[in-house]
């Protein structure tokens, strides 16, 4: 029997968001229903709003969610009703060419729930990366839940960024950029997911830490979390910076988590010769990027783009939750703020100015 929940959706875009009534059906085969607990408030969600992802309106917003597994559909065997769950947007196939040669991180065929939830009138919603936890439940596929333990509910606001901005962050420099013991990292873009590189470079044993960005108070926070020495590129020319704090060579690993030419530019000529460049910042669709050929050549190294993190959900998850534990990853201080619902708009301004890390809803 399908049930009714208070949810918040985007009706057009640039429209403010609305909290409304959905539509909840029961899950079918290979479906769940999930009570959300927390929820944050990602940039992603902010793009559905602007129209820079589709225009599938409604959206059903929310994806970095938190919460326990309250049905489950025939065939469910990933998880069970009762189960405390991270919700993830990859939720691996199996069978696609990258599963098949033993690469689900790469997974080309992820899938979400077969239903729809809908408005109370029958229309159809589009649940953001295919999760929609701005509401008090939703439908997901059962692989887009993946089970963590060791968890109070006092941490779920903090582990939840785990679904989305913060593991992007701690991925791209532990598992694309490789980052090892004793090597120096630039990030550029101090925002949610670059401080989470930051945060994700010290975890992986980096000696030299460098934060990269024009706010000075995205900057402190970089410090907070893990970087050794920050420049601001408002007054500073990073490039020549981060060389002058690595020996006049560059980083072993640069992170560009801004997403723009001139980010990626700072990104492929901060680094040391042979060094890995990673991209985890999104591009808007009408970006070009236009580099020597020659140089891209002669520096050798890598210039890689970094999925999710390049995460398997069913094994970072629940590593990083341990860590967290384990005291060694301060999940809590990407936390600013705690709020309800109705309060999703402002998150969303605060946001945008750079007055938070991460807003998250609480249910």
């Amino acid at each position: 029997m399908s049930q009714t929940v208070k949810g918040v959706i985007s009706r057009g875009k640039d429209q403010p968001v609305e909290i409304t009534t959905i539509v909840i059906p029961d899950p079918g085969p290979g479906e769940a229903v999930v009570d959300i607990s927390t929820c944050g408030v990602c940039h992603t969600d902010l793009h559905y709003v602007q129209g820079g992802i589709g225009d599938d309106y409604p959206y059903l917003l929310g994806h970095e969610a938190t919460g326990i597994v309250s049905a489950v559909g025939d065939g469910v065997t990933e998880v069970a009703v009762g189960d405390k769950v991270i919700l993830n947007w990859r939720a691996v196939c199996g069978e696609c060419r990258a599963c098949r040669k033993g690469e689900p991180k790469y997974c080309f065929n992820t899938h979400n729930a077969t239903q729809k939830m809908t408005l109370e009138d029958g229309t159809e919603l589009s649940p953001a990366l295919g999760i929609g936890a701005f509401a008090e439940k939703t439908l997901v596929a059962a692989g887009q839940c993946t089970k963590v333990e060791g968890v109070s509910d006092d941490q779920d606001a903090a582990v939840g960024l785990l679904g989305c901005g913060i593991m992007a962050g701690i991925g791209a420099a532990i598992n694309t950029g490789e980052v090892k013991r004793g090597e120096s990292v630039a990030v550029i873009g101090c925002g949610g997911v670059g401080t989470a590189a930051i945060a994700g470079a010290k975890l992986a044993g980096a000696t030299t830490i460098i934060a990269v960005d024009i706010d000075p108070r995205k900057l402190e926070k970089a410090l907070e979390l893990g970087a050794t020495h920050t420049v601001n590129s408002k007054e500073t020319d990073a490039v020549e910076a981060v060389q002058a704090l690595t020996g006049g060579f560059g980083a072993d690993v640069v992170i560009d988590a801004v997403g723009r030419p001139e980010t990626y530019k700072q990104a492929f000529y901060a680094r040391d010769l042979a060094g890995r460049v990673v991209l985890v910042g999104v591009p808007t669709p009408e970006m070009t990027l236009e580099l020597p050929l020659l140089d891209v050549f002669g520096r050798g190294g890598s210039l890689k783009s970094s999925w999710y993190g390049d995460c398997l959900p069913s094994h970072d998850f629940q590593m990083l939750v341990d860590q967290y534990r384990l005291g060694r990853l301060d999940l809590d201080a990407f936390v600013t703020e705690t709020i309800g619902l109705d309060e999703i708009d402002a998150a969303f301004e605060k946001m945008h100015s750079g007055e938070v890390l991460r807003s998250v809803v609480v249910l």
